[in-house]
């Protein structure tokens, strides 16, 4: 089969500040390795992408170092208003961060929060970090300065379902899901300790049955929140950061889903590529195309991970759909799960 270009919406690529965790190379191989052919990359970094020059920087790097094609968010803490203007003429979307995160990206309150969407412009999506509560305050606002929002990594019944309302109301609102939270649970974070341990957290079956229910409906995207630490993080006795990598087991993941009939083909490329590039506007990528088996099976990973952390929540997992062969504006980059010319 043949699939367009995958689009990531949402990882973490941990650059600048953190690049013993992953770096631009490592996490656009990764992405290449994963069927991946566009990143968006999230804006938490140290520093954080929250003045034109830290973005500018960043992109930079992002364009000269990676493998695939990355675009960076910017980022929204209340002490930097005089920025926003300027960022956003350049940066695809704008991410919030309304609940809780690490670092100073945390946004709290309505006398912040107003000023932000009051000042970003209409025609780019503001992304918003957002659970329980704080879904119905971002649908709020985004009703109120009629400016869309994008909710990601969407992960209880509850949210879901107010979105659902929401899309129907004709309220300018899209959202997300993640892999991660659409095959694991809280019995799964049991089992898995640290290296199962993400925001927001794995929730129960019944909330992953609502995700499930809400595929081919309210869900726009899938995206994976790639979001890797070293394993010695992870293990550390006074708590591990949250978070898992995601890049290279996104797509096989879906396939799976695909092969067992809980999603058509066509709706895979629609949550993977299709919907992330209209709603982010994204460039074309010429001649760019993903070659799948899907009837291949497989005991995940088939290849060493890119991934700089070299771990993954589904070790061991037996997968249907494999990654045969990616080509990026006409040049061949990956081969039976191999990144081609990579040192």
């Amino acid at each position: 089969m043949i699939f367009p270009g995958m689009v990531d919406a949402h990882v973490h690529l941990r650059t600048p500040g953190g690049e013993h965790k992953e770096d631009f190379r490592t996490g656009s191989a990764a992405a290449l390795a994963g069927g991946f052919t566009m990143l968006l990359a999230m804006p938490n970094t140290q520093p954080p992408l929250v003045t034109l020059e830290s973005w500018q920087n960043a992109q930079t790097r992002a364009q000269s170092e990676s493998l695939c094609d990355v675009f960076l968010y910017a980022g929204a803490p209340a002490n930097h208003m005089d920025q926003l203007p300027a960022l956003a003429q350049h940066a695809p979307a704008l991410k919030i961060y309304m609940d809780q995160t690490y670092g100073p990206l945390y946004v709290r309150g309505l006398a912040n929060l107003m000023p932000i969407f009051a000042v970003w412009p209409a025609a780019k999506p503001i992304c918003v970090h957002a659970e329980g509560e704080s879904v119905a305050l971002a649908i709020g606002l985004a009703a109120m300065y009629k400016k869309h929002v994008h909710i990601c990594h969407v992960s209880r019944k509850s949210e879901i379902e107010l979105i659902a309302q929401a899309k129907a109301s004709g309220l300018p609102v899209t959202c997300e899901v993640t892999p991660h939270h659409l095959f694991l649970t809280d019995a799964d974070a049991a089992r898995l300790g640290p290296y199962g341990d993400v925001r927001p957290t794995l929730g129960s079956v019944e909330d992953q049955e609502a995700l499930w229910q809400h595929l081919n409906s309210t869900i726009d995207c899938i995206a994976s929140d790639h979001a890797p630490h070293t394993r010695e993080e992870k293990e550390q006795p006074e708590g591990s950061p949250p978070g898992v990598p995601g890049l290279e087991s996104t797509l096989p993941l879906m396939l799976t889903a695909a092969a067992q009939g809980r999603l058509t083909y066509t709706r895979l490329i629609e949550l993977l590529s299709t919907n992330p590039r209209q709603i982010f506007n994204l460039p074309e990528q010429a001649d760019t195309y993903v070659e799948i088996d899907p009837a291949a099976t497989y005991t995940f990973p088939d290849h060493p991970l890119y991934t700089k952390c070299g771990w993954s929540p589904f070790t061991g997992m037996l997968m249907t759909g494999r990654v045969q062969r990616v080509v990026l504006r006409g040049q061949e980059v990956v081969r039976d799960g191999i990144v081609l010319n990579y040192r």
